[in-house]
C-alpha cells in the first residue's frame, strides 16, 4: 500500500501529531498514513495493508479507512468528525410550547387529573403537535426541557390548608408508642 503525501510538510506534521497525541485512536490514524507513506520500519520499503495493520495492532479496514480519508481530504481527513445523529423529534419552538403546556398543568381535556404523567405527556405531544412518540422518547424530551416526571407537585391545586388545620384540631389523639 502506497500513499503519496499531499504536501511535503505533511510528513513533519504527522510525526509531530504522533509524538504529541496521548490518545491511541487519533495517534494510530496518523501512524497508518506514515507507514503507508513509507516512513516506518524498513525505511522506504512499501508495506501491505496487512503489515501496516499488524504494526498498529488494528484491522486492515482501519488502515484502508484512514489512508483513504487522508487521500481524499488530506490532514483534515484524519480529524474525528461529529456524528450526525437523528433529527430532534420537536423543533425548538415546539419544545418551548410543550414545556409551557406541561408547566401550565392539567386542563379539563386531561380528565380532571391533578398531575400530568408520562402517558399524558405522550398523548399531549401526539394531539397538539401531531407527532406520535414512544414513551421513552417523551421522557427524554421532558428531561431535555428541564421537566421531571418523578417530582410530585408540591401541593394539590384543590388543597385547603384551613380545612386541614380544622381536621387536625378535631382528630383524636394517637398513641405515643
Amino acid at each position: 500500500m502506497r500513499v503519496e503525501l499531499s504536501d511535503p510538510n505533511d510528513l513533519i506534521t504527522l510525526r509531530a501529531r504522533v509524538a504529541a497525541e496521548r490518545r491511541a485512536l487519533p495517534r494510530d490514524r496518523c501512524r497508518a498514513v506514515l507507514l503507508a507513506a513509507g516512513d516506518g520500519v524498513g525505511g522506504a520499503v512499501e508495506q501491505t495493508r496487512a503489515q501496516i495493520a499488524a504494526a498498529l495492532g488494528r484491522s486492515r479496514q482501519f488502515v484502508d479507512q484512514w489512508v483513504g480519508r487522508y487521500r481524499k481530504l488530506g490532514l483534515a481527513g484524519l480529524d474525528a468528525r461529529k456524528a450526525r445523529g437523528n433529527a430532534p423529534a420537536l423543533t425548538a419552538a415546539e419544545r418551548d410550547a410543550f414545556r409551557a403546556r406541561m408547566l401550565a398543568g392539567p386542563t379539563d381535556a386531561d380528565g380532571g387529573k391533578s398531575a400530568l404523567r408520562g402517558r399524558d405527556a405522550q398523548r399531549i405531544v401526539e394531539a397538539e403537535f401531531g407527532k406520535p412518540l414512544r414513551l421513552s422518547t417523551v421522557y427524554a424530551l421532558m428531561h431535555r426541557v428541564g421537566l421531571s416526571c418523578l417530582r410530585p407537585r408540591p401541593q394539590h391545586r384543590k388543597n385547603d390548608p384551613v380545612a386541614m388545620a380544622a381536621w387536625l384540631e378535631r382528630a383524636p389523639l394517637l398513641s405515643t408508642r
